[in-house]
């Protein structure tokens, strides 16, 4: 029991011995961090108090700086309001300057007024008196005169109104002789020019209608048996085959030069290849045609390109085409029409137009009726303009088109340029086959033909033969008898002269007073 007791006693002795050294280790370590703390506290109160002064000084710095620049911008304010009132002075002197002057000006002005004043009660008193002479001095002349005032007057205006109409008149009448003299003699220079710039092949080439055979036998051959050969291909052309007693040639003959060109390209096809039945012409018609309307296009194509013309329509493309194939005295028309075309250009050019190209355009399109004429009634300017009215041309282009042969009248200068261009075009050497005889004969004749009607008093062949102007006798024939007369030589024309397109006859009955004064 003991031994329990002295063992627990010890025990305690120990734990309490423990207990006391941990006490005493926590109270030491307790007073050495409170002794740190201690010494953070009076560092960190050190450093609060260096901090203070160094921002008291420089707070203090900051003061004096702002000070110093406070006295600065005051005086450069004290300068520039020193400035300012200098100039405010120096302008209150020059206002006080001006006034004084604008006082003794006004003080001139009134007395300028006040004389202003005096000087038109004078000039109206003047102005009476003056009113006052003219009225007894118009008295005197009415009285010497015999006439009134008015009447005097209408006398000197009718005076000075005829002195004024005669001198106008002769003035008018010596610029317009000037201005026919120097217009002929420009336009005879312009029209040369013209012609030395353009150069052409003096015929154009034309479609031939004789057809050249190896042997006569080959006529045998396309007469075929009980004459189906020559059947089939004048129905599948349409267009008559010639064949007389002449050796070793055919003639294709037909109002349409289309069908020529096929026929003829069809028989050389046909001999060449020496198979001649009715299914082969049927097949080589068919491929001639194929093949025309390629060259139609192609010519008609090339046309418009040697032109640089642009936005033309397709029908108009294939009627210059179809010009290629129609000859006017062995002329072909479509480079006829490309002539007129360059040669209307350089006219617009040579006269300093706006629109040559415009010129050139109704040039190449003033034949396109011919392609077509012979389906339509009328002369072939007018059936020209309707076709190119219908496709959408220019206005001026489609009266160019109808009044190149003057049977409609002229609206614009082209009008004239496309006529000046398609006479020089026909008529310069070498352009068609006719002969100069031929032609000098056949003017002759028409010409002859009108001067046999009674009432006739003169006959003109003009425009190469495409018109016959009669002046006929106005007191024989009445405008009845003249229109008769009109209708009995144009049928007299067509029955005894042979020309292409059409001939105008243009009867003319008038009445004129003349008389002279001198």
């Amino acid at each position: 029991m003991e031994p329990l007791l002295l063992f627990g006693g010890i025990g305690l002795f120990v734990v309490g011995g423990v207990f006391a050294f941990i006490a005493a280790s926590r109270s030491a370590k307790m007073r050495r961090l409170l002794h740190e703390a201690e010494l953070e506290r009076s560092v960190a109160i050190k450093e609060m108090a260096a901090e203070r002064k160094e921002a008291t000084f420089k707070l203090k710095d900051e003061l004096h700086k702002k000070r110093i620049e406070f006295k600065n911008e005051l005086k450069r304010e004290q300068t520039e309001v020193e400035r300012l009132q200098s100039k405010l002075m120096a302008q209150k002197e020059t206002i006080e300057e001006k006034e004084k002057w604008l006082g003794s000006a006004k003080n001139e002005v009134q007395q300028k007024e006040r004389e202003l004043t005096r000087f038109s009660d004078q000039l109206r008193i003047s102005q009476e008196k003056i009113k006052v002479m003219q009225g007894e001095l118009t008295s005197r002349l009415e009285k010497i005169a015999y006439m009134t005032q008015e009447e005097a007057r209408n006398v000197l205006f009718e005076t000075l109104e005829t002195e004024v109409r005669h001198s106008s008149e002769k003035w008018l009448q010596k610029v317009e002789d000037d201005a026919r003299i120097n217009a002929r003699e420009r336009a005879t220079g312009i029209v040369v020019d013209v012609m030395q710039r353009y150069a052409s092949e003096y015929v154009s080439g034309n479609a031939s209608c004789v057809v050249t055979l190896p042997n006569d036998d080959m006529k045998g051959r396309i007469i075929g048996k009980e004459g189906r050969n020559i059947k089939v291909l004048e129905m599948t052309t349409g267009v008559d085959i010639i064949i007389d007693d002449t050796p070793e040639i055919i003639t294709v003959s037909g109002f349409n030069p289309i069908r020529r060109e096929v026929a003829r390209r069809s028989l050389e096809k046909l001999i060449q290849d020496g198979r001649i039945n009715p299914t082969r012409i049927e097949e080589t018609v068919a491929a001639m045609e194929s093949e025309v309307e390629e060259i139609i296009q192609e010519k008609g194509k090339s046309a418009i390109t040697k032109l640089n013309m642009h936005n033309v329509a397709p029908e108009i493309v294939s009627l210059l085409g179809q010009l290629h194939f129609r000859t006017s005295f062995s002329q072909d028309v479509l480079a006829h029409s490309v002539e007129v075309a360059l040669m209307a250009r350089m006219l617009a050019e040579e006269l300093g137009l706006s629109r040559p190209d415009l010129a050139a355009r109704a040039g190449l399109l003033h034949d396109i009726g011919k392609a077509v004429s012979s389906e339509h009634e009328g002369p072939h300017a007018q059936v020209g303009a309707d076709v190119a009215r219908r496709c959408g041309e220019d206005p001026i282009v489609v009266n160019a088109i109808a009044a190149h042969h003057e049977e409609v009248p002229f609206k614009s200068v082209y009008d004239s340029l496309v006529l000046i261009s398609d006479t020089i075009s026909a008529a310069r050497p070498g352009a068609r086959r006719e002969t100069l005889a031929a032609y000098i004969k056949r003017l002759e004749k028409l010409e002859a033909i009108a001067a046999e009607f009674s009432g006739v008093k003169r006959a003109y062949a003009l425009q190469a033969g495409r018109e016959i102007r009669i002046v006929v006798e106005e007191d024989v024939l009445g405008d009845q008898e003249a229109m008769q007369l009109a209708r009995d030589i144009a049928r007299k024309v067509e029955e005894e002269v042979n020309f292409p397109g059409q001939i105008k006859i243009n009867v003319i009955r008038e009445k004129r007073a003349v008389e002279y004064a001198k």
